[in-house]
């Protein structure tokens, strides 16, 4: 009896881990069945409203457009350019961002005095000083780099102050009983405090970045994804401009989920309920 009834209990326990492992993740079915829902209803409109394919493509259009362009190479070829502008700038807006934040949160006539020109970049439509990195360094990566560095300079700014200053303050009372210095308790104490909010920037700022790398291929380049999609536009290929969006969406959700990966293997010792993401 006893075989009989651990040969029946068996079969379940894949199945009970599956609706435990919903449970828990239960994004794993809903985003595919969302996509799924809204694909066929979006397939269905067009085909049965007969919407020319230049006006707006077909789920299963734009599906041909990708498989064609990626096996071609183009898009590979262009997301890849707009990846290594969007990188960089990330890059250069990380290590600016980290280290003016850092001596605006320690210096409080720092803040004063650079905090008004910051807020002045910030709010300055990047559409319209982009042009002028155009001209100034050409219509190579460099002006697209700049861009892109500059629109997701500020989220990360924003996020380092507020972390720095967000610090325990019985911590730094118990460090300064101990006569450590300003810079002691900063690499002691409040940088690990506030490195869960300076990754929240970080995440805002890596996605940011894309989009100032399309914005300045928008204004000036010969090559990038957002030159593809003036191109493309131009030649009324709808398809063609709609997979160029699905590669850059894939690129941003990738680029989310790797700087999600990398904050979990940094921050284990922080509660993983306050870390954000996927």
């Amino acid at each position: 009896m006893t075989t009989q009834t651990m040969a029946y209990i068996a079969p379940s326990k894949p199945r009970s881990r599956f609706r435990r492992f919903l449970r828990e993740r239960p994004e794993w079915l809903l985003v595919p069945l969302l996509f799924v829902i809204a694909t066929t209803a979006w397939q269905a409109v067009i085909r049965g409203f007969d919407v020319p394919v230049y006006i707006f493509p077909a789920p299963s259009d734009i599906g041909w457009a990708l498989v064609e362009r990626l096996g071609s190479g183009v898009y590979i070829e262009h997301g890849l350019y707009t990846l290594s502008e969007a990188l960089l700038g990330f890059l250069a807006a990380a290590v600016a961002g980290i280290t003016v934040g850092s001596v605006i949160a320690q210096f409080r006539i720092v803040e004063k005095t650079l905090y008004p020109y910051l807020i002045a970049i910030q709010t300055t439509p990047k559409v319209a000083i982009a042009p002028l990195f155009i001209m100034w360094f050409g219509f190579g990566i460099t002006s697209k780099i700049i861009v892109a560095a500059i629109i997701s300079f500020f989220p990360i700014l924003v996020n380092v102050i507020a972390g720095l200053r967000s610090t325990d303050v019985q911590r730094i009372e118990l460090m300064r009983s101990l006569r450590a210095s300003r810079w002691q308790i900063f690499w002691m104490v409040r940088l690990p405090s506030a490195l869960p909010m300076i990754f929240a920037g970080l995440q805002v700022a890596i996605i940011f970045s894309i989009l100032g790398a399309i914005v300045g291929e928008f204004v000036g380049s010969n090559k990038g994804l957002g030159n593809l999609i003036l191109q493309m536009n131009f030649n009324l290929d709808t398809p063609g401009v709609f997979g160029a969006l699905v590669c850059l969406s894939a690129m941003g959700i990738a680029l989310h989920v790797i700087m999600h990966r990398i904050q979990r293997r940094l921050l284990f010792w922080a509660d993983q309920t306050k870390i954000t993401g996927v």
